[in-house]
């Protein structure tokens, strides 16, 4: 699983530069010793392993370490509260959260399985769609 941070694409006519709208993005892994030793790797070695379902607290360390000094490097000269849009997914967190964090930020909730959220799923299985009426079939049957 990923967290993505995505921004509306946009020309800043003081730098004279195109800002394409990406800030990151960063796997859910934690990293912890092997148990066993195996051909590749002896035991104890550190290996990246998935979180197989993030909490409250594993999506609230990632906005407060990863996503929001993202943020802060694109764009070093806003002061204004950061908006970030996200779905009513149960890890996420509520704007009493952000204001006891002491974040500077504005939550926009949107409703699960929201078409504005979903744009890059759309545009994957659309392009995989594409691709499939490319390939001649090799068999009558096909």
């Amino acid at each position: 699983m990923f967290l993505a941070a995505v921004a509306h694409p946009r020309w800043h006519a003081q730098h004279n530069q195109h800002f394409d709208g990406k800030i990151g993005l960063w796997p859910f892994v934690k990293v912890e010793p092997a148990k066993r030793s195996s051909r590749k790797q002896p035991g104890g070695t550190l290996a990246s392993k998935t979180i197989d379902s993030v909490t409250i607290v594993e999506y609230r360390q990632f906005l407060i370490e990863k996503v929001l000094p993202a943020i802060r490097q694109k764009w070093p000269r806003c002061t204004a509260p950061i908006k970030l849009r996200q779905d009513n997914a149960k890890p996420h967190i509520s704007q009493s959260d952000a204001e006891r964090l002491g974040l500077n930020v504005q939550l926009v909730n949107h409703p699960l399985n929201s078409p504005d959220l979903k744009v890059l799923d759309l545009g994957y299985f659309n392009f995989i769609k594409s691709l499939q009426h490319h390939r001649a079939p090799k068999k009558l049957m096909n």
